[in-house]
């Protein structure tokens, strides 16, 4: 069994060489590479599965949080910039579907190659005309929060019961609430040129349905919205389901490779 690549940002439990595609997946707020355990072994043998954690957490737990959004997506188009090299695609995960979106837009303004396809998953879609003040999450008590994560289902009991396991895991879930809520106020001008699925939990209490309105206009393909029952962390219970629906979306997006005939020209 080849050993998984090196710690940091990027874990890759199956790394492939050259492979078909490469999907990047994006978790949500306080959370890590871990939402998507067992992923992988869903996908194609010849895709390479790349699971992301943002400083503080996961396998980049060494390197300093980062609490400003245009900081955040510039740390992740460094680090994915060398695996860039061939098709690609990614998928998001509340407000890691904001990470994503927002880096896709990056490449596109910088003229670079773009994901094939942007899987976008329980975040509200920008809004620069929203009014009144930003979400403050936060902000709110250690207790609020944690009825909050209970409702929503965004961490187990264990953590939520043990004070040593919360005071170590509120300081990272406070740094991205602050983030996640204040990413909020800008003004695409134009529609991102890549095709874009839309996810979501039927009984998500995080996002309102109607905060998910604006995502087709944000895309010049926008291949709709599929719902799953559930709720914020839906995803968790339709694993299979999920990364087959990925799988197609990008397979069909893909174009075929050249096949080489043997003593054939090149």
């Amino acid at each position: 069994m080849r050993p998984i690549a090196p710690l940091g940002p990027v874990t890759r439990r199956r790394p492939v060489d050259d492979p078909a595609v490469r999907l990047f997946l994006f978790h949500h707020a306080g959370g890590s590479h871990l939402l998507y355990r067992g992923w992988t072994r869903h996908f194609p043998d010849d895709w390479d599965i790349c699971l992301l954690d943002a400083p503080g957490r996961g396998n980049a737990q060494g390197l300093p949080l980062i609490g400003d959004c245009a900081d955040l997506v510039a740390f992740f188009d460094d680090a994915l910039t060398p695996l860039l090299n061939g098709p690609f695609a990614f998928f998001g995960h509340s407000v890691g579907a904001r990470v994503a979106y927002t880096l896709a837009r990056r490449l596109a303004d910088t003229s670079r190659e773009l994901p094939l396809w942007l899987g976008v998953s329980s975040f509200r879609a920008p809004q620069p005309d929203a009014v009144g003040p930003p979400l403050s999450r936060s902000l709110d008590s250690d207790a609020a929060l944690r009825d909050w994560l209970r409702a929503s289902g965004g961490a187990p009991d264990r953590l939520l019961s043990d004070d040593s396991l919360w005071n170590a895991f509120a300081p990272v879930l406070r740094n991205d609430l602050g983030l996640a809520d204040t990413w909020d106020r800008e003004t695409p001008d134009k529609p991102l040129p890549v095709p874009l699925t839309l996810f979501a939990g039927s009984d998500d209490t995080v996002v309102a349905r109607d905060q998910l309105d604006a995502w087709p206009h944000l895309t010049d393909n926008f291949l709709g919205l599929h719902t799953y029952s559930g709720a914020h962390f839906y995803l968790n219970d339709h694993r299979e389901e999920l990364t087959g629906h990925i799988s197609r979306a990008v397979r069909t997006l893909l174009r075929p490779r050249p096949t080489h005939t043997p003593g054939g020209g090149p």
